[in-house]
């Protein structure tokens, strides 16, 4: 593998591989407004819905374990738990692990890093809940961050879910430490890998990224690239957020690396606005300027892929995630549970639902869980968090990605 990438390299040519000075996106230091954020997600209400633009709120304060059974029994006890207003089912959720990571994009965080949780679900916790809502219709699970390879009960999480045989068990990984347990976690039952990477050149790597890692990363696709070659059961795919002027000129070279490697599939992320990521429309390039004449389309089987296929001359698959262009909020089925515990029903809606502390309540039933996930999803928005269109989503109340889990 390693003798594949360097004639890769080659073919990309002398000039990507100097030293380049990189535009990158530098997020301001938000520590202090993050940490008070932090501090009022602790203390909120489970929910926070609009109604008649006032604001209408649960009992306070969450900690008050008297105050919030009595909210949940005054909750009606529904007959399709995981469906919202919408008519959306919702069977795919991601759990995120862990805070922490061992990068600093730029895009991503401010290099001094942001106020983290104490208070994290454990193995056991995250394990009840994802039973709970298997026993519900979930049937797809991915891990995130933070970096989730960063937990080291990370396998026995994924046996966990294993146990629940739900159709898919994936990760979204950095890959920096990857290769230590791939082979432990494809064990486990792993099914999907998605790593992220964007760039291809290992000094704007580290511009990016702020750390070193780059030939760790590369040792990590390889990796995954050739147990994909072994299994048939094992998707691998390569993340790219795409930046103007930052990294979009590398397109190219990406999709040419899907042609040498067959059991990859490259995808291509329009960058989104989030807490403390130095968002700027400007940066944002929509998927059609990446489209070229040789690409062709191909239809998804699954009609909540959030990924537009196409496939190049040589068969390669690349798709394109269009958040920002062309969103997918109509036929969305996904759900989130951050690592301290909240539900979100929506990536860019800033409002949660606390399930560790009803979790944690010393009479918690399975109704309890339903009542209040069906809260929640009886307040989701029709499309990006009730915002009208991507110029108008408001990110200061939102957490960062690395704490909502990528």
């Amino acid at each position: 593998m390693k003798s594949s990438y360097r004639t890769f390299v080659s073919s990309v040519g002398r000039s990507r591989r100097r030293k380049s000075s990189v535009a990158v996106l530098e997020a301001p230091n938000e520590f202090p407004r993050l940490q008070a954020l932090r501090e009022q997600l602790q203390h909120d209400p489970p929910m926070i819905h609009r109604s008649k633009q006032r604001l209408i709120t649960t009992p306070q304060p969450l900690t008050d374990a008297v105050q919030l059974r009595e909210w949940i029994d005054t909750l009606p006890l529904p007959s399709t738990i995981l469906q919202d207003t919408y008519g959306r089912f919702h069977n795919y959720l991601r759990l995120s692990l862990v805070e922490r990571c061992n990068l600093r994009c730029t895009y991503c965080m401010p290099p001094e890093g942001i106020p983290l949780s104490d208070n994290l679900l454990t193995s056991e916790e995250v394990l009840r809940l994802a039973e709970h809502f298997v026993s519900r219709g979930v049937n797809k699970f991915r891990l995130t961050g933070g970096e989730p390879t960063l937990r080291k009960d990370l396998t026995e999480i994924i046996q966990g879910l294993h146990a629940l045989r739900p159709k898919q068990i994936g990760i979204t990984t950095n890959g920096v430490i990857l290769t230590r347990k791939l082979d432990e976690f494809i064990d486990a039952g792993l099914t999907s890998i998605n790593i992220s990477l964007d760039t291809l050149q290992a000094d704007k790597f580290e511009q990016l990224t702020r750390r070193p890692y780059f030939s760790k990363v590369w040792e990590s696709i390889t990796a995954a690239h050739q147990r994909a070659s072994q299994q048939d059961h094992l998707t691998v795919k390569v993340n790219c957020v795409v930046m103007r002027g930052v990294n979009d000129e590398e397109v190219p070279d990406f999709i040419r690396l899907t042609e040498q490697f067959p059991h990859l599939q490259m995808r291509f992320i329009e960058y989104m606005p989030f807490s403390s990521n130095g968002w700027d429309w400007s940066k944002c390039v929509p998927y059609q300027e990446l489209l070229t004449d040789d690409l062709t389309p191909v239809p998804s089987s699954d009609p909540s892929d959030t990924t537009k296929w196409y496939q190049t001359p040589e068969g390669a698959t690349v798709g394109f995630i269009t958040s920002m262009s062309e969103h997918f909020c109509g036929s969305c089925n996904r759900i989130r549970l951050t690592a301290d515990g909240q539900l979100k029903v929506c990536l860019f809606d800033g409002r949660e639902v606390n399930l560790k502390n009803i979790l944690r309540l010393p009479d918690v039933t399975e109704q309890d869980l339903d009542k209040v996930i069906y809260h929640a999803l009886q307040h989701k928005q029709k499309q990006l968090g009730g915002h009208p269109d991507p110029a108008s989503i408001k990110v200061d109340k939102n957490r960062p990605m690395t704490l909502i889990g990528g």
